[in-house]
């Protein structure tokens, strides 16, 4: 079997890959840096027991050919073998930080990334292993059995110092976290206006993301998925004022309508700006849709047979 490099950014999308209620794991959180503007979460037990997280999950395992590689060199599997994952980023793009809570076979693990190319490095004063990419620019950690750490290398080992030395977060961010990750199976918080984070070079423009258009003026935004018979997704975002916050809404509430006219042409698009509502209480816009899972599994089939192909 001709087998390419395992890297760090391999690992690294396997557990991000299981992005498909109970609050987050603190332990996670204080590993997390204290400056983070940006948080997501994932309870995987959680999806695991809903259909439509079943079937996301298995779509994942099924279609990306780096977690099969894994898979067949390490046994493990992101899918079964996580159970929580949280994501951390204080806004400098290229950097930031992957954690996950589950069982992990870090022997195997390493041994597959040293096969592929990769390094290894001992850290601290407890002297963790970091399994580094052959440009040793980003690395995996495990610093249990159960908890592992991945990420640019200097952020790694800025969380891996935490471990002796707590930073925690600031209680209102924390506090923003442990309501949404306890009411939501997956869930993000970001605290600075999504318009000053830098995107991917391939993420599609989004209105109002780039300096033009209502949407401007959010200056935070959270929001979260909760899985079961019906899907219920819930996002809040922070704006101005009122005003602004009422423009917003009257948008959205605008292409709503412009879809429900185009029922014939766009059925799917149709039933979601149906399902959609949307309100705001002074300077908060809140939108929430919810769609019965056997039907939000079927708007999610095409995107997913498009990402096989």
């Amino acid at each position: 079997m001709n087998v390419r490099i395992i890297s760090t950014a391999t690992l690294a999308i396997a557990f991000t890959a299981v992005l498909p209620a109970k609050a987050a794991d603190p332990q996670l959180l204080n590993l997390v840096m204290p400056d983070a503007v940006v948080l997501a979460g994932v309870n995987v037990d959680s999806a695991k027991t809903s259909p439509f997280g079943q079937y996301v999950l298995s779509q994942l395992q099924s279609n990306d050919q780096d977690m099969q590689k894994l898979i067949a060199l390490t046994g493990f599997d992101p899918t079964r073998d996580v159970s929580e994952l949280l994501a951390a980023s204080n806004g400098t793009p290229n950097t930031g930080l992957l954690l996950a809570r589950g069982s992990f076979d870090a022997v195997k693990i390493t041994a597959a990334a040293l096969a592929g190319g990769g390094s290894t490095e001992t850290y601290g004063t407890v002297g963790v292993t970091i399994i580094e990419d052959p440009k040793q620019t980003h690395g995996v950690a495990f610093l249990r059995s159960t908890l592992v750490v991945a990420g640019d290398l200097a952020s790694v080992k800025a969380a891996i110092d935490r471990q002796a030395v707590a930073a925690p977060i600031p209680a209102a961010l924390s506090t923003q976290v442990n309501n949404w990750s306890g009411l939501q199976d997956a869930w993000a918080i970001s605290t600075v206006p999504p318009s000053s984070l830098q995107p991917p070079a391939n993420a599609p423009k989004v209105p109002g993301m780039n300096g033009q258009g209502p949407f401007q003026t959010i200056q935070s935004a959270a929001g979260g998925v909760k899985f079961g018979a019906v899907v219920a997704i819930t996002a809040q975002a922070q704006s101005d004022n009122a005003q602004d916050a009422a423009s917003m809404g009257d948008a959205l509430k605008l292409l709503a309508n412009l879809a429900q006219m185009q029922a014939a042409q766009n059925p799917t698009a149709a039933s979601l700006a149906q399902s959609l509502q949307v309100s705001t209480s002074g300077s908060t816009l809140t939108v929430t849709l919810s769609l019965p899972e056997d039907q939000l599994q079927q708007i999610v089939k095409p995107k997913a047979n498009a990402r096989k192909r």
